[in-house]
C-alpha cells in the first residue's frame, strides 16, 4: 500500500512567512502534498516540485485553459472544499445531504481532482465524510476530541472508495494512522511548524511502506574458484550501516545476504556506499519486490537495502562499476533442501553474513551457514510468476 504525507499550509496556520517554512521543509523532506489556499498556489509552484491541493472556499469553477501558462502554474493539482463551509462546521450540516453545498460543489467540479475536508466534529460529520467519500479522491478527516474509533470506522466503511487521509499533529500520530486496524489511512495531513516533525512524519510513511523479510540460513555446501567475470559494484547514493547490504543471486528463488563495503581493512578504505555484489547474470532485489539483472542497473534505478534482520529501505543507484575479476561459486542448500548458486569475487573485502558472523567469501568453506532470502516462485521479467522453470 501507498502512503503519503501531506502538509497543511494555509492561511489558518500562520502569515505567508510560516506557510512558505512549512511547504519549503515539506518539499526538503520529500512530503508528497501541500495542501494551501487558492491564491498561494502559484507561490507554492515557484517553490519547488510537489503536488498542490487547493481550498475552495466560494464554490466557484474555474476551468483552466492549458495553453495559458501564467494561468497554469496557478491551478492546483487537486481541490479541496469543506474550509468555510459545512465540512469544517462554519455552516451547519443539512438535515439531508443531498442538500450539501459541499457535496454539490465537489459533484460539479468531477472533472477536476477532488477532495473533502471534515472535521470529526461528532457521528454526523463522520456520516458526513461517507457521503463525500462517493465523489471525492481524497477525504480528509481531522479529529477533534478523538484519537482511534472514528478513524476505525471510517476506514472499515470507506474502503477503497476513496483515499483517506488522517489529519495529525506529530509523527508519532502519524504511525498511529498508518497502523490503524492494520490497514491504515492511506495519507495524513500534518499540521506542525516543527521541521523534525514533518522530517520524521516522511520517515514514518517510508518504513510504513517497507517490507520486512524473513530471511533464513543456508549451509554452504561448496565454494569453488573459477575464472574471471565482468564483476558489478553497486554504488548507492546512501551511506549504508554497518549490518546493511543487498541479495543478490544466480537463482531468483534463492538470494544471498551481501554485507555493503563498511568494514575497514589494512589494504582498502572503507566504501559504506558500495556493495560488490556479484556477476553480471546475478539477481538482484528490488523495493517492489522484484528482482533485476545486476547488467541492468543504472544511475537513478532503486534497490532495496536489506539488514540481518530483514528490515528494508529503498537506495538509489548513483553509478555501477563493471569488471573482470576472478570469481568464486558458492553453492548452498536452503532450509528446505533446495540448492541455490552465486558467484562473487575473490576477494577478502566481500563479506557475507554467516551464523558466526560477518565472514570475508575468502575464509567462506562447506558447513557454514549464510543469511538468505528464499521465494520458492519462478520469475518473468522479474516478476513472480506461478511455472515451472528450472534454473541450475
Amino acid at each position: 500500500m501507498t502512503r503519503a504525507v501531506w502538509v497543511k499550509a494555509d492561511d489558518t496556520v500562520g502569515d505567508w512567512d510560516v506557510r512558505r517554512a512549512r511547504i519549503t521543509t515539506a518539499l526538503e523532506a520529500g512530503a508528497d502534498w501541500v495542501l494551501v489556499d487558492e491564491a498561494d498556489v502559484e507561490r507554492v509552484r515557484e517553490l519547488g516540485e510537489i503536488n498542490v491541493a487547493a481550498f475552495r472556499t466560494d464554490g466557484d469553477v474555474t476551468v483552466i485553459d492549458d495553453a495559458e501558462d501564467e494561468d497554469v502554474a496557478a491551478q492546483p493539482d487537486a481541490f479541496v472544499v469543506g474550509k468555510e463551509g459545512e465540512g469544517d462546521g462554519t455552516i451547519d450540516l443539512p438535515s439531508d445531504f443531498s442538500g450539501s453545498a459541499d457535496l454539490s460543489t465537489l459533484r460539479r467540479d468531477s472533472d477536476l481532482e477532488g477532495g473533502a475536508y471534515v472535521r470529526i466534529l461528532g457521528k454526523d460529520y463522520e456520516s458526513f465524510a461517507e457521503e463525500a467519500a462517493k465523489d471525492a479522491e481524497h477525504t480528509i478527516v481531522v479529529g477533534e476530541d478523538w484519537t482511534i474509533i472514528p478513524l476505525e470506522n471510517l476506514i472499515a466503511r470507506i474502503g477503497e472508495e476513496t483515499d483517506l487521509v488522517a489529519g495529525v499533529t506529530n509523527a508519532e500520530e502519524a504511525k498511529t494512522a498508518f497502523e490503524t486496524l492494520e490497514i491504515g489511512s492511506d495519507a495524513v495531513l500534518l499540521d506542525s511548524d516543527d521541521p523534525d516533525q514533518i522530517r520524521r512524519t516522511v520517515e514514518v510513511r517510508d518504513e510504513a511502506e517497507r517490507e520486512t523479510l524473513d530471511l533464513e540460513w543456508g549451509e554452504v555446501v561448496d565454494v569453488e574458484q573459477i575464472g574471471s567475470a565482468d564483476r558489478v559494484c553497486v554504488d548507492t547514493g546512501s551511506l549504508l550501516e554497518h549490518d546493511e547490504g543487498m541479495l543478490i543471486g544466480s537463482m531468483a528463488r534463492g538470494l544471498v545476504f551481501v554485507h555493503a563495503e563498511t568494514a575497514e581493512s589494512p589494504y582498502v578504505a572503507s566504501r559504506p556506499f558500495r556493495v560488490n555484489a556479484g556477476a553480471v547474470h546475478a539477481y538482484i532485489r528490488t523495493p517492489d519486490g522484484g528482482t533485476k539483472y545486476l547488467s541492468e542497473l543504472q544511475s537513478g534505478d532503486e534497490v532495496q537495502l536489506v539488514d540481518r534482520a530483514g528490515h528494508t529501505r529503498e537506495a538509489i543507484v548513483g553509478r555501477v562499476k563493471i569488471e573482470q575479476r576472478p570469481m568464486f561459486r558458492v553453492a548452498l542448500e536452503a532450509p528446505n533442501g533446495d540448492r541455490v548458486e552465486t558467484l562473487l569475487q575473490n576477494a577478502e573485502t566481500i563479506k557475507v553474513a554467516t551464523s558466526d558472523g560477518r565472514k570475508p567469501v575468502t575464509e567462506l568453506e562447506a558447513g557454514d551457514e549464510l543469511l538468505l532470502y528464499y521465494e520458492d516462485t519462478a520469475r518473468h521479467f522479474g516478476e513472480a510468476v506461478e511455472e515451472s522453470i528450472i534454473e541450475k
